[in-house]
C-alpha cells in the first residue's frame, strides 16, 4: 500500500533523482534524449522545484514498503478544482495497482475537489489508459511551446467528481 510523505525543500534531490530515473526509461524512446535532459533540467532541478513551490505546487513523495517510489505535485488554487502537475512512479513499480490506489488517496482521501485536471503527453499510452480508466476525459489537444525549440504535445484530461 503507498503512503504519502509532504514534501519539503529537504526532499528536492530525491525528487530531481526520482525524475531523472522515470523519465530517461519512460520518456526517451517518446520525445528522445534532448528534450529529456532539457525538460529535467527546467522542471526538476532544485531551483525549478523550489519556483513550483512558491507558485503554489504542493510535492508529496509515494513510498511504498519505506522506499521512495515516486512522487506527485498538485495545485488547487480555487479550493474547488486541482490541476495534476506530477504523478510519477518508477517503471518497475507500475502495474501493480499502485497508481489507481495512489490516485484515491490522493483525490478521495487526501483532497476532495470538484474536478481534476492535467495534461498527459498524447504518445504516453500508458498513463491516457489509467487515466481513462480513472475517470478522465480529453477535453482538449494542446501543443505546448516549451522553449528550446520543443513542445509538450499533449491532451489535457479533466475528472469530475461524480
Amino acid at each position: 500500500m503507498p503512503n504519502l510523505k509532504p514534501a519539503t525543500p529537504n526532499d528536492f534531490a530525491s525528487i530531481e533523482q526520482l525524475a531523472k530515473d522515470i523519465w530517461s526509461k519512460h520518456y526517451v524512446p517518446i520525445i528522445g534524449q534532448g528534450q529529456v535532459n532539457y525538460m529535467l533540467n527546467k522542471l526538476y532541478s532544485a531551483p525549478a522545484l523550489k519556483k513550483q513551490t512558491e507558485e503554489g505546487q504542493v510535492f508529496h513523495l509515494v513510498l511504498n514498503e519505506g522506499k521512495e517510489i515516486g512522487f506527485i505535485s498538485v495545485s488547487n488554487p480555487d479550493k474547488k478544482n486541482y490541476f495534476l502537475h506530477k504523478f510519477y512512479i518508477l517503471p518497475e513499480k507500475q502495474n501493480a495497482g499502485l497508481g489507481t490506489t495512489l490516485f484515491k488517496k490522493v483525490f478521495e482521501e487526501l483532497y476532495q475537489p470538484e474536478s481534476v485536471t492535467l495534461t498527459v503527453n498524447r504518445q504516453n499510452y500508458k498513463a491516457i489508459n489509467l487515466y481513462f480508466k480513472l475517470g478522465f476525459k480529453i477535453t482538449k489537444v494542446e501543443d505546448f511551446d516549451i522553449g528550446n525549440g520543443y513542445f509538450m504535445n499533449d491532451f489535457v484530461m479533466t475528472r469530475k467528481k461524480n
